[in-house]
């Protein structure tokens, strides 16, 4: 079946001729006539009466008009259709963001790039955590990602696939509520005697959770520590920190205003602090027209230098150093 079959068919039924069909249609009249009798063989009957002129439509044929009309009005209407769904897709710049990013850093850094230059297109944002913001990478569904990353800790997007470029700093700190009295921490590392301490701890899916892991067996942490809750999301860890369930590890950049307010209180010295960056990442494969100006605008720009690195060109930590590149999977 063609859909050029049925546009013939009502052509002959509105001209009633297949000399003028055929010359609307711009084809031969053997051809046109080839291609009515290949769709009444589609169909299983006649659909013209060819003994007079103007042809006619058979009972079958009068049957079969409102089908094609329709059937062509839809078609016409779907193509029409995805047609402006792909224009829409095409100007739509996707993110994939890591929740804490999602809320603490992206809004102000999406205003910072519109204030260089407007972002055309639509943003389309997903907050998830880092595994499966990795497979929204992997399988195409987003052309960034935002994330932490760290030195000690890995991931799936290949320095091969994918590239990336600094945007900030934070830093992971340990925190916990207060004293009653208020004279320090509930809960302080490394501890003391033989008690461990409760830890409001990041899942396995949570990138945060695999940068903690990462740089603490890295300096040989000797803190005794006990998980007694888990999850991907900071924002529930504070909570359960701040009513006091035990000692959490957050950013800076979100549990700042608990500290100024000391609703919360630093549970370790600052040289255990953890230095995290933010970085973006994108395939190598060259992406929508939209998605590149925006990662044009974005590369272009000097952001913040890494602390420990220095300013760099678009490379991952790990690319800089000729291994696998090491983001942190963050929450």
């Amino acid at each position: 079946m063609d859909a050029a079959w049925l546009e013939d068919f009502l052509a002959l039924v509105d001209l009633g001729h297949f000399s003028r069909a055929a010359e609307q249609r711009c084809i031969t009249q053997p051809a046109f006539s080839r291609r009515v009798r290949a769709l009444e063989e589609w169909v299983g009957a006649p659909l013209f009466t060819r003994d007079a002129a103007p042809v006619a439509l058979t009972p079958a044929g009068e049957r079969f008009r409102p089908v094609a009309e329709e059937t062509l009005r839809r078609l016409y209407q779907g193509r029409e259709a995805a047609r402006e769904a792909g224009r829409l897709a095409a100007a739509t710049v996707r993110f994939a963001s890591t929740q804490t990013l999602s809320v603490s850093f992206f809004p102000n850094w999406l205003r910072t790039v519109e204030s260089f230059e407007s972002v055309q297109g639509t943003i389309h944002l997903t907050a998830a955590h880092m595994a499966a913001c990795e497979q929204m990478m992997l399988r195409g569904e987003a052309q960034f990602l935002l994330c932490h990353d760290h030195p000690q800790t890995t991931h799936m997007l290949g320095p091969d696939q994918f590239r990336s470029i600094h945007l900030g700093t934070d830093r992971l700190l340990a925190v916990s509520a207060p004293r009653p009295d208020g004279t320090g921490p509930l809960f302080a590392l490394p501890g003391t005697g033989e008690a461990s301490l409760p830890l409001l701890t990041y899942t396995a899916e949570s990138g945060l959770g695999r940068i903690l892991a990462g740089a603490r067996a890295s300096a040989g942490s000797a803190a005794r520590l006990r998980p007694v809750f888990a999850s991907h999301l900071t924002s529930v860890l504070v909570a359960m920190a701040r009513d006091a369930r035990g000692l959490a590890w957050a950013p800076l950049s979100v549990v700042a205003d608990e500290l100024e307010r000391g609703r919360l209180m630093r549970a370790a010295g600052e040289e255990d602090d953890i230095p995290i960056a933010i970085r973006l990442y994108r395939p190598r494969a060259r992406q929508s027209p939209a998605a590149e100006r925006l990662w044009s605008l974005v590369a272009g720009r000097d952001w913040e230098a890494p602390a420990d690195t220095g300013p760099d060109e678009g490379a991952a930590p790990a690319e800089r150093r000729g291994e696998r590149a090491a983001v942190a999977q963050s929450e």
